[in-house]
């Protein structure tokens, strides 16, 4: 029996889950005109079947629209020799760097992917800035895992080699110099160490460390700031949901459907997690939608409001709940006494928690 995990036509779940390309679709479609002509589709369910081909994202979504059908002279969409390959292949310790090299060959891939329909304008763009953005090789293998290659497409980075051979021998050759020149060192090393301290007094100069100063954010100009920098990094103003606290903030973005990714902003936005599996359908919110102005007002009364005596705003939370967009403000004080209150996009509250006494 063979080990191969497979779906009701045979096809591998690992081939099946490979992001499906134009020629693919092709190819599915040239199958399904056969089958109708031959007399093994009716009319509604070839229409059916070649629709679903045309907006189909995988192999797997594919292969289940002629799986049922005769397959005679059929080629699979894809080499599961290939597929095997590629599972069984060495792979770097996780948390691994990678390299600019290693960013430029994930990017070469998700060109070749958008080229031959393998992705989305909208996709490309979202995971090619995901990959310039990448700290480890894994996270480089998530945003390309799913991609067919070509013969000619970049290889996975192959493990490290080791160097202790060529370092023992470099080590030998400097040891034996060492003890060559060594007498001359002695004779001249005083000299040429005043040299060099002399030239070290005269280079020095005084360096002022360059000080980035970190917006408030809980102010309309430190938010609005924040606006305009989001969108100015990722080209639009969505997010997932968004952590505002007074000098740093969370936020989590959708690159696709079915994707997540976390970035913290301090002054600048620097990601801050892999990219993870999100529900698809769940709602995302527009910070363009924010009246910044409206929503510092709130904040500013949300203490008095909330009976949180001394209390100051320690979040404020920015996400769709309850089929809308929500904004959440949460108080507190020295004493943990605590509330919040949520309210719309344009500050008018929705429900308020005082603290109760």
């Amino acid at each position: 029996m063979s080990s191969r995990s497979s779906d009701s036509s045979g096809y591998s779940s690992a081939a099946g889950r490979l992001r499906a390309r134009d020629l693919d679709r092709v190819a599915v479609r040239t199958r399904l005109d056969a089958a109708y002509e031959e007399g093994q589709l009716g009319a509604d369910e070839y229409h059916d079947r070649s629709d679903r081909a045309a907006a189909a994202k995988t192999l797997g979504e594919l292969q289940r629209l002629v799986g049922d059908l005769q397959e005679t002279n059929a080629v699979p969409l894809v080499s599961e020799a290939a597929v095997a390959r590629r599972a069984t292949g060495k792979r770097y310790p996780v948390g691994t760097r990678a390299g600019t090299a290693d960013r430029a060959a994930a990017c070469a891939l998700l060109d070749a992917g958008l080229a031959d329909g393998q992705l989305t304008a909208a996709d490309h763009r979202a995971l090619t800035e995901l990959a310039g953005e990448a700290r480890t090789l894994v996270e480089l293998a998530e945003l390309t895992d799913d991609l067919q290659r070509s013969a000619g497409a970049p290889a996975d980075p192959r493990p490290p080699r080791s160097y202790r051979g060529q370092l023992f021998a470099v080590a030998l050759v400097v040891v034996t110099v060492a003890a060559v020149v060594g007498g001359f060192t002695l004779t001249h090393r005083d000299a040429e160490a005043a040299k060099v301290a002399a030239a070290a007094v005269a280079d020095l100069g005084v360096i002022t460390p360059k000080v980035v100063p970190l917006p408030q954010l809980f102010t309309t100009e430190g938010l609005t700031l924040f606006r305009e920098q989001y969108r100015a990094k990722f080209g639009d103003t969505l997010v997932d949901d968004l952590n505002l606290y007074p000098t740093w903030a969370s936020i989590t973005r959708v690159p696709q459907p079915n994707r997540s990714v976390r970035f913290d902003y301090r002054g600048g936005f620097q990601q801050s997690g892999a990219v993870e599996s999100r529900r698809s359908g769940s709602g995302t919110v527009d910070l363009a939608m924010l009246d910044i102005p409206a929503i510092m007002r709130l904040a500013a009364d949300a203490p008095k409001l909330l009976q949180v005596d001394q209390g100051a705003i320690s979040l404020i939370e920015y996400q769709f709940g309850d089929g809308v967009p929500v904004v959440s403000i949460f108080v507190s004080n020295e004493f943990k006494e605590s509330g919040h209150l949520t309210a719309t996009p344009a500050g008018a509250v929705i429900r308020a928690y005082p603290f109760r006494r």
